[in-house]
């Protein structure tokens, strides 16, 4: 049995003695955990086990589909889901083909993608309603990667400065990057190494992804807060409405990447503006007119509506047959989807040889992937009252990546727009997702061809205007800015850094940002003084609340924050400023005036000598007692420890007694670990303010005092 409460060896006697047995509190400490060897011991044992129940729950738990789908009411699920899967997949058609131009890929890639990710999902996700396919922010990342590498490996080169490269290659020696690329260009072309650069970075993308879930690291993900996502996105969506504004334009300009690359896009763009084809820019100019309103409508009257209308299918048909028999791109020289193929690709690995160069670039497009997926899947499956298990979303986002990754695939991730859509035409379950890309693989293997005449100017407009939920983001700024500064702050700084940067270099900023924030705002917490709300035991804020009662002679402080040693320093100049009592210049000016009385006596002067006596010791302070309300501080560092021994040490030469309440276990426990109370009876710890207060005020009455924790 451990006393919490320092017993004073005299008791007082009465009601006094009554009321100081009030509170010693008696409390027995649990027992300390086991060893950390025989935790790990009992660890393995537990892994290592095989039974046949263990053994089931593990595919159960690794496979859902076996959990839910056997339980599947047919007739209560299958119409909801076929409808939500038929309207998604005949939206995804379209974003599909848009969405692989701006991953820098073919428009077959992006079929590929959607096709492969919902049925993977199925097997391996927890969320009923998610939808899982192609996003715009992390198809940026992966395009970005992709211009880069193939402009390294020299695609990017006219014609005769290949040649000269093939010439001259093999006078070079081997070991040469540059040579060994444009060699392998021989037996690759542009698009088929920019899929194996897109597929390369997938497959790692999907191993992080998978390793966090295998180590239980999402907790990696709270890093990313929903204002620092939601910036991220924002800012990206300006990346990528510049990475299209050529193709509105019809103009041939180099895509650039990099530090810089929106000013230096828009700047590009404006040099070549006298080159723009009037043919594609009156045909974005339509397709814009046709798509923002009816898209407005959609969401307008959602609530009525059994279905929004496919407004996006129909621009791409209706375009595609405009292009086919007005013959544009032979007439006009407009850009074309271009021949795509039926069918699927012979399944092949990624290039290993890729991987030390796009290792780097995949850390960040899993972190962003997996923490969508997540705060999706949690956010739905909370409006809909069931569970998802957050590592299990981590294995499936994974596996999304790494197996469609050797079917020249390209990362996918959850995605608001779709999901929300998915949702609200009545998805139960996954077999919607299963659904969608049974539709998509009739166009991969009947439809797509048709494509053929489709303008580029077309997928365009297409990824422009479902970048409208991103943007509006800035009508909420103004609540944002209400609700939380900081927040709005680091939204502001994400959303700049991430479009006037780099959307790589943007995420990292918004992180340390954010995490920056969080250290200021530890760094210099409120630390109110308290009063009492009358016929309670409650503390509250003077200077929150009105109508508080003080305690003469006690001053009442908390400090809103942990105590650590960023804001030790901090933690004291709030506790002289509140209390207007500096323990070191009293104790100075106490000994100025004991010399000054010294001086006196030598110079017998008696009345100097009378004056300086009451100066050095007998002037009130005003207060007896400190009660530092510790509710707030999650925890103490070595040097929290020793600055509050130094504040109790200084304020008791100057007879005040510093009193903590209301300290949690962990700070309890750094405190003995600490030996705060080594000097015994006169460091007090008590449970609530009030009794640290009711203390205080009986200790005065007696020249005995009791100490208590």
């Amino acid at each position: 049995m451990a006393e919490l409460n320092n017993v004073c060896s005299e008791m007082p006697e009465g009601n006094d003695a009554k009321h100081d047995f009030h509170h010693r509190l008696f409390l027995e400490p649990q027992e300390k955990k086991r060893s950390l060897k025989a935790l790990m011991v009992k660890q393995v044992r537990k892994t290592c086990s095989c039974t046949p129940a263990k053994v089931k729950d593990c595919v159960f738990s690794f496979f859902p589909i076996l959990q839910w789908l056997p339980k599947y009411k047919l007739k209560e699920y299958l119409l909801g889901d076929l409808m939500s899967g038929v309207i998604v997949g005949v939206l995804l058609v379209p974003q599909s083909i848009a969405y692989s131009l701006l991953a820098g890929q073919e428009p077959i890639y992006g079929l590929y993608t959607s096709f492969f990710a919902g049925i993977i999902y199925c097997i391996f996700g927890t969320s009923h309603h998610i939808s899982v396919g192609i996003f715009g922010a992390l198809c940026l990342m992966v395009g970005q990667v992709v211009d880069r590498e193939v402009l390294r490996a020299g695609y990017e080169l006219e014609p005769a400065a290949l040649s000269v490269h093939a010439d001259t290659a093999w006078h070079v020696n081997a070991t040469v990057v540059p040579v060994n690329q444009t060699v392998q260009m021989l037996l690759c072309d542009k698009t088929c190494y920019a899929i194996k650069v897109g597929a390369t970075m997938t497959f790692i993308a999907g191993v992080y992804q998978v390793a966090m879930g295998f180590f239980q690291v999402g907790f990696v993900s709270v890093y990313l807060s929903d204002s620092l996502l939601s910036g991220f996105v924002t800012g990206a969506s300006f990346t990528i409405l510049t990475s299209q504004a050529k193709y509105l334009l019809g103009l041939d300009i180099p895509r650039t990447s990099g530090i810089g690359s929106l000013i230096t896009t828009w700047i590009n763009i404006f040099r070549n503006i006298h080159k723009t084809n009037i043919c594609d820019l009156i045909t974005s100019f339509l397709c814009f007119l046709v798509l923002i309103p009816t898209k407005e409508l959609n969401e307008h009257f959602k609530s009525r509506l059994k279905a929004p209308i496919p407004v996006e299918l129909v621009v791409v048909v209706a375009a595609t047959l405009a292009s086919h028999l007005g013959k544009l791109k032979e007439t006009y020289g407009s850009s074309v989807a271009g021949h795509i193929p039926t069918g699927f690709l012979p399944p092949s690995p990624p290039d290993w040889s890729l991987i030390p160069n796009v290792a780097l670039d995949a850390l960040p497009i899993a972190v962003i992937g997996f923490a969508i997926t997540v705060s999706l899947s949690e956010m739905f499956a909370k409006k809909h009252g069931y569970t998802v298990k957050a590592n299990q979303e981590m294995y499936a986002i994974g596996f999304c990546n790494i197996i469609p990754s050797f079917f020249h695939c390209f990362t996918t991730s959850a995605a608001l727009a779709k999901t929300l859509i998915k949702e609200s035409t009545g998805c139960r379950t996954q077999i919607s997702g299963v659904v969608c890309s049974l539709l998509i693989l009739i166009v991969l293997l009947v439809i797509a061809p048709l494509f053929y005449s489709l303008q580029k100017c077309v997928l365009a407009v297409i990824t422009i205007v479902n970048l409208r939920g991103a943007l509006r983001k800035f009508r909420d700024l103004p609540k944002m800015w209400h609700l939380s500064r900081v927040d709005t702050v680091i939204w502001l700084v994400t959303m700049a850094s991430s479009a006037l940067i780099s959307t790589e270099i943007g995420l990292l900023v918004g992180v340390c940002f954010s995490m920056l924030c969080v250290i200021f705002r530890t760094q210099k917490p409120e630390a109110p003084l308290l009063g009492w709300v009358a016929e309670s035991e409650t503390y509250e804020s003077l200077s929150a609340y009105k109508n508080l009662q003080t305690t003469p002679g006690i001053v009442v402080l908390r400090f809103e924050a942990p105590l650590y040693y960023i804001n030790k320093e901090c933690f004291k100049s709030a506790l002289y400023k509140q209390t207007g009592v500096n323990p070191a210049l009293v104790k100075a000016a106490k000994k100025k005036a004991a010399k000054r009385m010294l001086r006196g006596k030598e110079m017998g002067s008696g009345s100097n000598q009378s004056s300086i006596s009451v100066e050095c010791g007998s002037e009130p302070l005003g207060f007896h007692t400190i009660v530092i309300d510790c509710c707030a501080v999650q925890f103490l560092d070595t040097a929290g420890i020793r600055t509050l021994k130094e504040v109790c040490k200084d304020y008791k030469e100057i007879d005040v007694q510093v009193l903590l309440a209301q300290c949690n276990p962990s700070v309890r426990s750094s405190l003995i670990r600490g030996e705060f109370f080594k000097d015994g009876e006169d460091h007090l710890l008590f449970h609530s303010v009030h009794q640290a207060v009711d203390f205080a005020q009986g200790a005065q009455k007696h020249s005995g005092s009791c100490a208590y924790k």
